[in-house]
């Protein structure tokens, strides 16, 4: 077969078949290649798109990137509804199928020992934020009459903002509390820049909970419940996805083979 052999995620054999029509990185169907009972999930990518150099440049291509990003989450979307797969970083690519056999050969003992921890589970995300505008509302309107009522105007919207952020703090942190009681495991991400969030506000927590897929549901309305008693607060629950955050140490998941190229990392949820 021709072609790179671009690589979604690592998985156990599974019997559900994956939809028909699915493509996935340059509209190319995924494959299966198997290795000592280990299955990897690749489609076959042309080298002028995926070869060492013009992946160098298209990855510094925001289009690019976003379509080939949408196109590999949905190839592990699909995994994750029939399997629990062990996603790979964007833009993992091999030259052929005897190199892709060497990275699986060197990782095999990592990849059992992951799958075996994931299996059955999958990742919530939850993020909250918080909007320190209506804090502003508690100053009295209209243009002060002095200098000293200028201050003490400040200084009303100042203490205002600090109640917004302790009160968001501590919601944030008995939050993570509960849903980590809950959760087998979580991860604390880095807050997310506000020009990306899909509201207003300012993230406070940005977090990850793996959650067996049978007690999903649960979880879920733990979520639902925190979200009925946040004024100036939103509560954004994503998932079920697969279990990226807790794929291992930093980079393992994504390890160049002999002849392998290793991408970026993959999204934000």
């Amino acid at each position: 077969m021709s072609g790179l052999r671009y690589v979604y995620a690592v998985c156990r054999p599974f019997r559900s078949a994956l939809q028909t029509q699915l493509t996935g990185v340059a509209a190319q169907p995924p494959r299966q290649l198997t290795h000592h009972g280990l299955i990897a999930v690749y489609s076959a990518v042309p080298e002028a798109d995926f070869a060492e150099e013009p992946l160098r440049a298209h990855l510094e291509d925001l289009d690019w990137l976003s379509e080939t990003a949408r196109a590999h989450q949905g190839v592990i979307d699909a995994l994750t509804a029939v399997t629990t797969p062990l996603p790979l970083r964007l833009a993992t690519v091999f030259r052929d199928d005897s190199a892709l056999r060497t990275m699986m050969e060197a990782r095999e003992e990592y990849f059992r020992r992951t799958l075996d921890r994931l299996a059955g589970r999958v990742e919530w995300g939850v993020k909250v934020y918080v909007d320190p505008r209506p804090a502003a509302a508690e100053a009295p309107a209209g243009k002060p009459a002095s200098g000293r009522d200028y201050l003490r105007q400040r200084r009303m919207q100042t203490r205002g903002q600090e109640r917004t952020w302790q009160a968001a703090a501590e919601f944030a942190e008995n939050l993570h509390a509960t849903l980590s009681s809950f959760a087998e495991d979580s991860r604390l991400h880095h807050p997310q820049n506000s020009a990306l969030a899909d509201g207003p506000g300012q993230n406070v927590l940005n977090a990850a909970y793996l959650v067996p897929r049978g007690d999903s549901e649960e979880f879920v309305e733990l979520v639902d419940r925190a979200k009925d008693d946040t004024p100036g607060m939103r509560v954004e629950l994503t998932g079920p996805w697969a279990a990226y955050s807790f794929t291992g140490e930093e980079g393992e998941e994504g390890e160049e083979g002999e002849e392998g190229e290793a991408g970026t990392g993959g999204e934000e949820r």
